[in-house]
This record gives structure tokens, sequence and C-alpha cells, in this order.
């Protein structure tokens, strides 16, 4: 017999919106910088992923964080963080699938490690409060994913068990140290494949 999970958690950036990477590839393009570059400075560089982390863990503001990747960037740093994702848009068909799993019963919330909130809050818009039935934005709890804490945390605020619960992510590496804890992983990279694999794990239509 299948036994359905319960609970649903969403990563947001990439997952509630538009993907990440092709607002960040063209930011790059209007600011005449070389393809990957805002990847290889910020993300694989040491201090730049370190920074990058601080920022999550709310260690660093975001206005902090602007100066200090303009500065690796040699762009402006005025509201560097909105400006690499201008392009970013709802990804409706994931809201409207989630907004489908609560009305099915399943508990929603939300898992999203923060890129700051001020002077650019990338959650505008989006009703979070009023939508999930738990929302945990890493910066304001010090601890950011992959961290085994913070899925407990979101857990807490649930009420459920891991392994009651499906956890969604378009960073693959977040996944399986949520598996160890118990949760299923989604991999999100489509949405309509998300989507059907979120039907099949909560056995409920999701559209």
């Amino acid at each position: 017999m299948i036994t359905h999970r319960t609970g649903l958690i969403l990563d947001f950036g990439g997952v509630l919106t538009t993907p990440l990477l092709p607002a960040v590839l063209a930011f790059e393009q209007r600011e005449g910088l070389a393809e990957g570059a805002c990847i290889a400075t910020l993300y694989l560089d040491e201090d730049g992923v370190r920074c990058t982390h601080d920022l999550e863990r709310g260690a660093v503001t975001q206005a902090e964080w602007n100066i200090a990747a303009a500065r690796r960037l040699g762009v402006a740093a005025d509201n560097l963080m909105g400006r690499i994702f201008a392009d970013l848009r709802p990804e409706t068909a994931m809201i409207k699938a989630a907004a489908a799993a609560r009305r099915a019963g399943v508990a929603v919330g939300i898992l999203s490690n923060s890129v700051g909130l001020d002077p650019w809050n990338l959650y505008d818009g989006y009703d979070l409060d009023q939508l999930y039935d738990a929302v945990v934005i890493s910066e304001q709890h010090g601890m950011r994913k992959p961290e085994p804490a913070v899925f407990q945390l979101m857990l807490e605020m649930l009420g459920k068990p891991a392994e009651d619960c499906v956890f969604v992510d378009d960073t693959e590496q977040y996944l399986a140290p949520a598996a160890e804890l118990g949760l299923a992983g989604v991999h999100a990279k489509d949405p309509k494949e998300t989507i059907a694999q979120l039907e099949a794990l909560l056995g409920v239509s999701l559209v």
C-alpha cells in the first residue's frame, strides 16, 4: 500500500519564481560582463561564497553584500541584488500547484535561503504569510540550507515529521541532506515535471 505524504516544503527562488540562471545571465549582458562572471565570482570563489553564506544567515546585510560583490564584479553597488534578479517573475504553475495542495489538505511551507530583504525584497508581492502554512526565511533564524536545524525548524512549524513531507528545491545539493532526515526530495527543473512528481508523492491533483 502506498502511503502518500501530507506535507510540502518549497524553496522560493527558482521554484515559485522563474529560474535564477537566465536572470543572472541577462544581468551580466546588461552590465557588459563576461558570461558566467557572477557564478565564478560570487558562487565559486571562496570569499564570494563565504559572503553569500553570511548574507543567507543574516550575518551581513544585503547592502553590505552589494558593496562587497560589486567590488569583485567591477560594477556599481547600488541595489546590486535587485539588478541581478530584475528579470525574475512568478512561476505561476507552481504557485497554483501549491494552492491546490493546500486545498487538498496538504500543509505547505516555504523554506528559503535569503538574499537579504533591504533595499530589495525578493518576496514582495507573493503574500507568503497569507498563502502558506509556515514560512522560514534563513536570515531571520541565523541558519541556512542545508543545515539540518533549518529543516527541523520548518518541520516543527508545519507540525509534521520528516517522513510525512516532500522537499522541493532547484539546488540539487540540498536534497541529499534533506533526504538524510527522511524528507522525499524533488529537484525542481521544469514545473510540469515537478508537479507530476508531487502529484505522485502527495496523491492529490495539483491542477
